[in-house]
């Protein structure tokens, strides 16, 4: 049996989010793109229907399904970022291609799907076994947008901001 492979429901826009996507991350391909050999209530008979991707090694498919089920915040791509560099090409590569910042490192591309863009060092010091630290280092990254490491790792060191 294979593993499960998302599938995403676009308007229309398969073949272009498969080609934005595939250009952030290493590791990732757009491969099969299917038309349709009828009509359907997304796409008329010889309109692209279905496009397969790899996304960082991982396999997708994004549906021209049409209108009528928009994306949500309920499920989103969680990119743990080796550095402060990796979060600032992921975050202005969505935000210049029509992106809406959130909070938090939440960003939502245009076409409606939300990115988590988590450095791994947030992801350590809100783990730091220090209580005192974590909620620091916590505290700080609610109030921001996108993540800055520096400024994540100087409120965990109890530095005045």
């Amino acid at each position: 049996m294979q593993p499960p492979v998302p599938c995403l429901w676009f308007d229309g826009d398969a073949e272009e989010a498969a080609a934005f996507y595939t250009s952030l991350l290493p590791d990732s391909r757009v491969g099969r793109v299917l038309k349709s050999p009828v009509d359907t209530p997304g796409a008329v008979a010889g309109q692209v229907i279905t496009v397969e991707f790899t996304l960082a090694g991982a396999p997708y498919v994004i549906l021209n399904g049409g209108p009528g089920h928009p994306h949500t915040q309920a499920v989103s791509f969680q990119i743990h970022c080796e550095d402060q560099a990796e979060v600032d090409r992921l975050w202005a590569a969505l935000e210049e291609n029509g992106g809406s910042p959130m909070a938090c490192g939440w960003i939502t591309d245009r076409w409606g799907v939300c990115w988590q863009i988590v450095p791994k060092r947030l992801m350590e010091l809100i783990a730091d076994p220090d209580p005192q630290r974590a909620e620091r280092a916590m505290n700080s990254m609610m109030e921001m947008i996108k993540i800055d490491v520096a400024e994540v790792e100087r409120a965990a060191d109890g530095a005045a901001d």
